[in-house]
């Protein structure tokens, strides 16, 4: 009977964390933090610089299987969407060497921005992300409406992207 119970016990912990986790996204949107994105042709831009569009802004990494497997649908994302107003930013980690950056975005051809974050101050800002990849999805005021960590399920993305779009 022990185990039972513990099974019990083990799952009503879940069940009570998932609920405490489900109330801290009732309390609205937050703004995106202020950073400042150095992008890979030496162009710099701001937070601010994406209301007005909707934005992902995707945490990633050369050497992160999960990274370089989502990647072509961050790019027909982008080729869908971007026409409406859409915009990715995809910041690369600090601990990326540059050049492998420079070259994975040339190689693959990516169609939007691609920031380097040196210092590890973007990341800082953005919740401290350590995991790749780590994407938020923000509204045309420049809120966090979404955030993934791993691979997001692209079909309910477009969904909440086409939302995002027609307010």
């Amino acid at each position: 009977m022990m185990p039972q119970r513990r099974a019990l016990l083990g799952a009503g912990a879940v069940l009570g964390a998932g609920a405490l986790l489900g109330l801290s996204g009732c309390s609205g949107r937050e703004d995106a933090p202020d950073s400042n994105f150095v992008l890979l042709d030496g162009t710099a831009m701001r937070t601010a610089d994406l209301r007005g569009k909707v934005t992902l802004v995707n945490f990633w990494a050369t050497t992160c299987v999960t990274c370089v497997k989502e990647m072509p649908s961050l790019v027909a994302t982008h080729h869908k969407y971007a026409p409406k107003g859409y915009e990715t930013v995809a910041v690369a980690m600090s601990y990326d060497p540059p050049a492998w950056v420079v070259n994975f975005a040339q190689s693959r051809q990516l169609p939007f921005k691609v920031a380097l974050d040196n210092t590890g101050d973007i990341a800082k800002a953005w919740g401290d992300v350590k995991l790749t990849p780590t994407t938020y999805l923000l509204d045309k005021q420049g809120q966090i409406v979404k955030r993934y960590v791993g691979e997001p399920e692209m079909q309910a993305l477009h969904t909440l992207i086409e939302k995002l779009l027609a307010a």
